[in-house]
């Protein structure tokens, strides 16, 4: 059976059930699998099969201890009618690449794919394990976790679920998305600083032993739906084999042909998905990872020295203003080949002296990885050329993925067939999109969802229409030193 583990040295080992309801390790750690599994089946016996077969394999591979007709019912609830999409995450080939568009869900961007499923795998550990708190998740959010996350687990029984976003560090779609919100367990809050503060805010919280003691007392147990959870990371490794597949079955590579993956990325975890997919036997010939002027990562790949002491930016693609990816610690796990004291030691450095440099054999094993950045005029550029060129239309964090593909493949001249990960919806960023193709100033970020349909008849996704009329049904907003309290007041 697999077994997960904590990236910081812990010899506790869990079942995937376990892990997912834990969320973080007892040592602070993130729970990475013990083994990656292989592919549970031949590339060519998948040709022509949907998403949904596809997704029960993969996950099902690292998740064995769930049963089949567990993981079918979780698959089945998961990727149902609520996407837009038949496919579920249509590939649509446009310019130089192939945009794998993952925001065909309720929440229109890419963190539906795995948080459709995530309260269906966390109630059934719950089940399996005899659990019987109520689950508080707990979410920190750039814009788009937490939405996705609040429709996820809305009246799930047996759960609360709370979020925290910057104050006005998400676009006023994204925002209007979860203070609308409906659900008797759902609890909204802006935190007075970015989103690194909110992480950190959170990942503090669950680090506090005697808190989390006093909340076990009156029947409450913490859990995360962000991608430290590993329940949230796996199920993006799914889409990244179904690329693979539709590309051989669409004859753009032959089986066995490398493809590259191209990710827009702050917290690192839709990257890491894309790893762990070469590591179960897709072939993949480079990671590339695309940053915006909040470049910490862009500058790790390229030096091996992780240093958040710099400025930090509020850019048009909100959700990569992060500065600490907290995925990249399970990568680093992986290249140091599994050394968790190591790994610890570099997390304390993040935390203490706000950098860390890795070792040579870390440094060796990003070869896989070519990092590279765009500022917000270039994404605006970007935007309005592919749309003028193309006729396809792009999020700001697609452009952003787009825009550093292009400069990759003009510093390599390498041809590879390349998947790019298109995030979210153009509508979720209106503004920043209209403006890109060339529209005037309108009153509000609505009023410029109107006016890019009008004037692309690209179909605004059903979970933003009519978004400003809906009731405004969470207004809090606290200070960082607040949030504990605040977890406190919202499970009483």
């Amino acid at each position: 059976m697999m077994k997960f583990k904590s990236t910081r040295g812990s010899d506790r080992e869990l079942t995937g059930a376990q892990a997912i309801i834990q969320g973080i390790s007892e040592d602070k750690g993130l729970y990475v699998p013990t083994e990656i599994p292989a592919l549970p089946f031949k590339i060519e016996d998948m040709i022509g099969k949907s998403y949904q077969e596809i997704a029960f394999k993969v996950i099902g591979a690292f998740f064995d201890d769930y049963t089949e007709e567990e993981m079918k019912y979780c698959i089945d609830g998961a990727y149902d009618e609520k996407f837009e999409a038949k496919e579920i995450a249509p590939i649509v080939k446009a310019g130089d690449a192939y945009f794998l568009e993952l925001y065909h869900g309720k929440t229109a961007a890419f963190k539906d794919m795995a948080l459709s499923i995530l309260p269906y795998l966390l109630t059934t550990a719950t089940k399996k394990e005899k659990e019987d708190k109520k689950i508080c998740i707990l979410t920190a959010t750039s814009g788009d976790t937490g939405k996705a996350a609040l429709e996820g687990f809305a009246d799930v029984p047996g759960t609360e679920i709370i979020v925290f976003f910057p104050n006005q560090g998400v676009s006023q779609v994204q925002e209007q998305q979860m203070i609308t919100q409906e659900g008797e367990n759902t609890h909204v809050f802006a935190i007075n600083g970015n989103f690194d503060d909110a992480q950190t805010g959170v990942k503090k919280i669950f680090n506090d032993d005697a808190f989390a003691e006093k909340l076990a007392k009156s029947g409450c147990k913490l859990s995360s739906a962000n991608s430290i959870n590993v329940g949230r990371l796996v199920p993006q490794v799914a889409y990244y084999v179904y690329s693979y597949i539709k590309l051989v079955e669409q004859g753009v590579i032959k089986n066995g042909e490398k493809m590259n993956i191209v990710v827009p990325t702050g917290n690192f975890g839709n990257i890491l998905a894309g790893y762990y997919a070469k590591l179960m036997g897709i072939p993949v010939n480079k990671f590339i990872c695309a940053s915006n002027e909040n470049k910490v990562l862009t500058d790790f790949i390229n030096t091996g020295v992780y240093d958040i002491k710099r400025e930090f930016y509020l850019t048009n693609s909100p959700s990569m203003d992060i500065l600490i990816s907290s995925n990249l610690e399970r990568l680093l796990y992986h290249l140091s080949g599994g050394n968790g004291e190591e790994i610890k030691g570099l997390m304390e450095n993040l935390d203490s002296q706000k950098s860390y440099e890795v070792s040579q054999k870390i440094k060796d094993g990003m070869a896989d990885f070519y990092g590279g950045y765009a500022d917000v005029d270039t994404t605006n550029r970007t935007i309005g050329e592919m749309y003028a060129d193309h006729d396809y239309l792009m999020d700001t964090h697609t452009a952003v993925a787009y825009k550093v593909y292009e400069d990759y493949k003009e510093a390599t001249g390498d041809e590879t067939p390349t998947i790019i990960a298109s995030t979210a919806s153009a509508y979720k960023f209106a503004e920043s999109v209209a403006k890109s193709i060339g529209l005037g100033e309108e009153e509000n970020g609505f009023r410029y969802v109107e006016a890019l349909a009008a004037k692309t008849g690209v179909r605004v996704p059903k979970g933003l229409k009519d978004l400003e009329l809906r009731e405004v049904r969470h207004t809090g907003v606290i200070d960082v030193d607040q949030m504990q309290a605040t977890v406190e007041n919202c499970v009483e």
